[in-house]
């Protein structure tokens, strides 16, 4: 089907990246590569070497020492791909409260931001890869063969983030939530490393008014054009 081998996918959080992200890798055959994950594996290792999470140079010395691999899932568990520390797959452990409590500090540093960046460009170099992120166009993967730059309006991010809680049978209030979403844009379009915003050759879809299969279709489209 695809006449791409490496596909950067950016966008603001909740505009359905890692849904569509998925989506294509599984019927391309390629690697889901949701570059959080890298992030979460460092402050894993921090947390697991007794690291103090407001060391800065000692996080980062660990994002920069420790090879972190990212492969294929390689278990029908729910995983969407193997997270590999040192020959140990961390997969789970990477989704442990500690690490959720950590991991926005530690992906804050711009020290792990570029050390990750050369781990994630080592990966996604391997081609047939799915690369999602927030930099991946712009700075990750500059090169890659189709960038995407997924896009939605902060109250219709907002709206569907509500809709989701709401179906697992979670309680939810819209303008908390918006207030949050609206919150997460500020800090990712403005920060000095690496800020938001789609590379000068990436197809920008607005997913406003379209459902997860019409987004779907417009990309594979473009995989095979």
């Amino acid at each position: 089907m695809a006449s791409v081998s490496t596909i950067a996918i950016d966008g603001p959080a909740a505009s359905g990246k890692s849904t569509l992200g998925l989506r294509l890798a599984q019927e391309l055959g390629y690697l889901f590569f949701d570059t959080g994950v890298m992030y979460r594996a460092v402050t894993w290792l921090m947390l697991q070497r007794g690291i103090d999470v407001d060391d800065e140079a000692a996080v980062t010395a660990l994002a920069e020492q420790v090879p972190i691999d990212i492969r294929p899932a390689s278990q029908a568990d729910g995983r969407l791909c193997d997270v590999i520390v040192e020959g140990q797959d961390i997969t789970w452990e990477t989704r442990r409260p500690e690490v959720e409590a950590n991991v926005s500090q530690v992906s804050a540093y711009a020290g792990v931001r570029r050390a990750l960046t050369l781990q994630q460009r080592r990966i996604g170099l391997r081609g047939q890869v799915v690369m999602v992120g927030r930099d991946i166009g712009t700075v990750v993967l500059p090169e890659a063969d189709l960038k995407i730059y997924l896009d939605a309006s902060a109250e219709e991010r907002a709206r569907r983030r509500y809709l989701e809680i709401l179906a697992r049978g979670g309680q939810a209030n819209y303008d908390e939530i918006l207030a949050k979403v609206l919150a997460r844009d500020q800090i990712d379009s403005t920060r000095a490393i690496a800020p938001l915003r789609p590379a000068e050759d990436a197809i920008i879809i607005n997913s406003d008014g379209l459902d997860a299969d019409q987004v779907y279709e417009k990309v594979r489209a473009l995989c095979i054009s």
